[in-house]
């Protein structure tokens, strides 16, 4: 797979607390250089990446993160302020708790509402997949394949486990109509991305593909 393609596909992440606008504004200048999908990063600093990059490339930001009980008021509240400094996608962490409780109208509600409050732009629902049974992954893509969420998304990335290959062949068997798949946490190299893809992820939350393409040029210039 051509690694063009592969960038094309990736959002590029930076969600650590301690990051800096120095790091952010690298990630924003390195997106735009190798092509990303986007920029995914804390709602604070939102505004300030969109006002840096215009339309060079799409500003995500993450919702109810990283544990996902907030409130639904809280969420969309996140949400719409999030819109209103220019995100072009949201990342929304379910209530893991209603999940468990098989709450499943509420969590579909949940997840309704935050999609209004978008505005119109890309919703993802990450389901924190290292937490659940099998059992609960596919009663989420479910729950998510008759929400109005675009994308199902595996993990934060700040629980105890990442995406696996297994979990993405689990939600390509199981999501229906037009829902996409984003695999997130734990992608390290070129190979595991286009995995990742080749299984059917359409994108990838990660900060080390950018990285890895880096070092390769970095090895080939002192060739």
């Amino acid at each position: 797979m051509d690694i063009k393609e592969i960038l094309s596909k990736c959002d590029h992440t930076l969600l650590s607390p301690e990051a800096t606008w120095r790091q952010v504004k690298e990630l924003c200048d390195d997106a735009v250089k190798y092509g990303t999908a986007s920029v995914c990063i804390a709602p604070s600093y939102v505004k300030r990446a969109k006002e840096y990059l215009g339309d060079k490339t799409a500003v995500c930001t993450v919702i109810g993160f990283p544990n996902g009980y907030s409130t639904t008021a809280v969420k969309c509240f996140e949400t719409a302020d999030a819109v209103k400094n220019g995100a072009d996608e949201i990342d929304m962490v379910i209530n893991i708790g209603s999940l468990k409780d098989k709450k499943y109208n509420d969590i579909l509600f949940e997840i309704n509402e935050v999609k209004k409050a978008c505005n119109g732009k890309i919703l993802k629902v990450i389901i924190e997949t290292c937490l659940l049974s099998d059992e609960e992954k596919v009663k989420m893509c479910e729950i998510v394949s008759a929400s109005d969420a675009d994308f199902i998304k595996t993990s934060t990335g700040f629980s105890k486990g990442g995406a696996t290959k297994e979990d993405i062949k689990l939600f390509s068997r199981s999501i229906t109509g037009k829902l996409k798949i984003k695999a997130a946490g734990g992608i390290s190299s070129i190979g595991d991305a286009e995995d990742f893809i080749e299984l059917g992820a359409s994108r990838l939350g990660t900060s080390r593909i950018v990285k890895a393409v880096k070092e390769n040029e970095n090895i080939n210039i002192k060739k």
